[in-house]
């Protein structure tokens, strides 16, 4: 088993085909699947299906990827502690983003602060739901994670808070009142977020022993904000996932009544052990945090 026949086991799970995988490595096809058949000799079991298409893990191979996801981020890690060592800054870095808060509000300006004093490593953002994220940590597809706190799952710092808050249309009666309760939306058709806080979103409605009267689901926070300034229904979404204001919107958001606040944080996973470049990401992460609360 050798390093290279793990980064080519990786990059087959993550594209789920030969010739994706072979691109995206800068290798021929039949690299691949002479690593991949190695691999498998050596272990004595299939990590593919390759009946299906796109191919896919099994449960074995699922389960090895996590462990060769770990032994390839523990040699990272040694590769960049003697880079440093040597004065040199270079590197990887692999972060996983949710919608518009952290991707739009959090992310930039940390990137930002990173590249003017870490310009040589390469920083991968991969984006997702946050429940998508939580599991990327989990699996260690990558470095770092943006997530909703808390979490117990990971080792986390927190980075900046905001607020859920109602989503109605200009001409709606809610429109004109200070706050919303949830009760209030329950009376009108609501439309439900299916990407990023729509676990929690559903969740504030059970906590209150309420249920709404969800005609629409969206996976778009766009496609939400339209629907709602075109009347068809009333939303709740996290205060910072938000656009800027043009002052053309035929919507408005409302605060809850009570106020139902959200943390968002940087998580690792609890085992890791964290690259360099990592550690910088999340000192200079924690650094900032003052401007971002």
């Amino acid at each position: 088993m050798t390093f290279g026949q793990l980064e080519i086991f990786v990059a087959l799970a993550e594209a789920r085909g030969f010739t994706s995988a072979a691109l995206r490595l800068g290798v021929s096809q039949p690299a691949i699947s002479h690593a991949l058949k190695c691999l498998e000799d050596e272990f004595g079991v299939l990590l593919f299906d390759r009946s299906l298409s796109p191919i896919s893990l099994t449960p074995v191979g699922e389960h090895l990827l996590s462990h060769s996801r770990q032994i390839l981020g523990l040699a990272n890690a040694m590769h960049q502690e003697a880079a440093s060592h040597l004065g040199v800054k270079t590197g990887s870095l692999r972060i996983g983003s949710f919608g518009a808060s952290s991707s739009l509000q959090i992310l930039p300006g940390l990137l930002e602060a990173f590249y003017r004093e870490y310009p040589g490593i390469d920083v991968v953002i991969e984006e997702a739901p946050d429940e998508e994220v939580a599991r990327w940590i989990e699996s260690r597809h990558v470095d770092l994670g943006f997530v909703v706190l808390p979490d117990d799952r990971f080792q986390t710092w927190p980075l900046a808070r905001d607020q859920f808050v109602a989503l109605v249309p200009m001409d709606c009666p809610l429109a004109t009142q200070p706050d919303v309760s949830l009760e209030e939306l329950t009376s009108l058709p609501f439309i439900m977020p299916e990407s990023g806080s729509a676990g929690i979103v559903d969740q504030l409605f059970v906590q209150a022993g309420l249920k709404p009267k969800v005609r629409y689901r969206t996976t778009q926070l766009l496609s939400g904000l339209t629907m709602v300034a075109r009347g068809l229904g009333v939303s709740i979404v996290a205060e910072m996932a938000l656009p800027e204001p043009t002052g053309a919107e035929r919507w408005t958001s409302k605060p809850l009544r009570p106020p139902r606040p959200r943390e968002i944080g940087l998580a690792m996973h609890p085992t890791a052990i964290p690259t360099p470049a990592a550690q910088a990401f999340v000192k200079i992460s924690t650094q900032a945090n003052g401007a971002t609360i």
